[in-house]
């Protein structure tokens, strides 16, 4: 399942399904019940005395049938209120009707002897900061010591944005709906929700056609069906030539880290174009990858007149200023695939325009643009429609139907969009992929990726995705040279799992 529904989309899902012919209240005692199998599978002692504390809303009518279900299982179980009884409504009235056990007000006090607490306060459509009681009992929840079961989101947790709405409840696991959110996987939310269940309530899977979300998790189903695969009948010119643009003498081994992502992830030949005063540290330092003198915009158009070069990545160590511009330039004047990072973005963020409009010009030949957070606002902060009440999904969505280009907007959480409105999340990467160079492999992989013919939104996601499994693989102490030979296991395991080997 690797679609993600903003609260707008999962509340469609709930209407489409009432419209159907299953009943709200049904879908809600469906939830409540998956909560209260979760706090069962936890902790299976019928002794452990715990406590759920509910809002106003259908969230809160989800943490009554949990309790009822619980009950009847045995457990001592408390619900705290947050907000009137007689002002609850709907299938949430109903739900604390049939609740035959003690509710009482919420007060912080009231958690102090908890063995478990189930968090059922808001869901996943809180969009605003949370004040009063009931941050009061957030932070009473995360004081206790105890598990916490957040109901479909910990309260706090924007659903779309991920964003901590003034406080968060940090849960040990959550039990979400359908379809997991977006604050499920962006950050700070992601950090808040512990393991994540989704558990099947009722809502029919073809609800997701009339809804057509455009926001998915990154992993190997939203890809494999584009990812290249070698052929016995094939050889190195059917799997693509990618070339890297190099720096100066004493600034080769961003070009170098990225030459050997392109070769790894699958290029049949890499070659680094390199000034002629670095041609000895480069071709002294390469073996697998050739090295070709370049000078300038002019030579390395002639060199790019070659069809067989059909990808090339611009950016990593390459110096920032005119030279650089004139480079990038000069690369997307071609239909070459494109990929864009680190100094080459930098060299144009003065003038966005100028690289948007070259980008659009040559459409539809793949560009990637592969920013971090510093490089993306110095490149998009150009408008209130790129300000932080956006989700990182809406940002990296905008800022791809401004430029053109596929965005790769690199973090723990990072963010891919196409110019026609598509956008993942990745969640694998691990935290020691922030380290000098991770970034130039993954450039360098995302080109190798689009040299052997795989499109710029599938081939950005899987190199993002083979990066983070790379990152996993090698583990603490890694450094950008691991990456590269991280690769072959990852791609072994990959293969076996798509069924092409052994």
């Amino acid at each position: 399942m690797i679609e993600l529904l903003t609260t707008a989309e999962m509340a469609e899902a709930d209407r489409l399904t009432v419209a159907g012919g299953v009943s709200g209240l049904g879908l809600m005692e469906r939830a409540g019940r998956a909560v209260a199998e979760a706090v069962a599978r936890r902790s299976p002692r019928t002794a452990l005395s715990v406590c759920i504390v509910a809002g106003p809303g259908n969230n809160g009518g989800d943490g009554f049938i949990c309790a009822q279900v619980l009950a009847e299982r045995g457990f001592p179980v408390l619900v705290l209120l947050v907000g009137e009884r007689e002002r609850l409504t709907g299938n949430a009235a109903e739900a604390a009707r049939r609740w035959r056990g003690p509710v009482e007000a919420a007060t912080p006090e009231q958690l102090i002897g908890a063995g478990l607490i189930v968090d059922a306060l808001y869901g996943a459509g809180l969009d605003r900061p949370v004040a009063g009681l009931a941050r009061a009992m957030i932070d009473a929840m995360n004081s206790a010591g105890v598990p916490i079961i957040a109901v479909d989101l910990p309260s706090g947790i924007n659903g779309t944005s991920g964003a901590v709405m003034g406080a968060a409840v940090r849960a040990s696991e959550t039990v979400t709906f359908f379809r997991r959110k977006p604050g499920h996987l962006l950050l700070p939310g992601r950090l808040y929700c512990g393991a994540v269940e989704v558990a099947d309530i009722g809502i029919p899977d073809k609800v997701l056609e009339q809804i057509g979300p455009s926001i998915f998790a990154n992993a190997p189903a939203l890809w494999a069906d584009r990812f290249p695969v070698p052929q016995p009948g094939g050889h190195k010119y059917w799997r693509g030539h990618a070339v890297v643009l190099s720096g100066g003498q004493s600034h080769t081994g961003a070009a170098r880290l990225a030459a050997r992502g392109a070769l790894r992830a699958g290029a049949g030949l890499v070659t680094i174009a390199s000034p002629r005063e670095a041609l000895a540290v480069n071709a002294a330092s390469n073996i697998a990858v050739m090295v070709r003198a370049i000078d300038g915009a002019s030579e390395l158009i002639q060199f790019l007149k070659d069809p067989r070069l059909n990808a090339i990545v611009l950016g990593p160590g390459g110096g920032i200023g005119p030279r650089m511009r004139e480079m990038v330039l000069a690369a997307l004047s071609g239909e070459r695939a494109v990929v864009l990072d680190a100094d080459a973005l930098t060299s144009l963020a003065d003038t966005p325009e100028t690289l948007f409009s070259a980008i659009k010009a040559r459409a539809p030949s793949p560009t990637v643009l592969t920013p971090h957070e510093g490089e993306f606002a110095q490149l998009f902060n150009n408008g209130v429609q790129l300000t932080e009440t956006h989700s990182k999904c809406d940002r990296v969505r905008l800022a791809a139907m401004d430029s053109g280009a596929t965005v790769l907007l690199k973090g723990s959480d990072t963010v891919v969009a196409s110019p026609a409105r598509w956008v993942s999340i990745t969640e694998n990467a691990p935290p020691w992929l922030a380290t000098a160079g991770s970034g130039d492999v993954l450039a360098g992989i995302v080109a190798g990726l689009l040299a052997q013919g795989m499109p710029a939104f599938e081939a950005a996601n899987a190199a993002a995705w083979l990066h983070g499994e790379a990152g996993n693989e090698v583990g603490p102490g890694l450094i950008a040279e691991d990456l590269p030979e991280a690769l072959r296991p990852v791609y072994r395991r990959l293969f076996v799992d798509l069924g092409v080997w052994p």
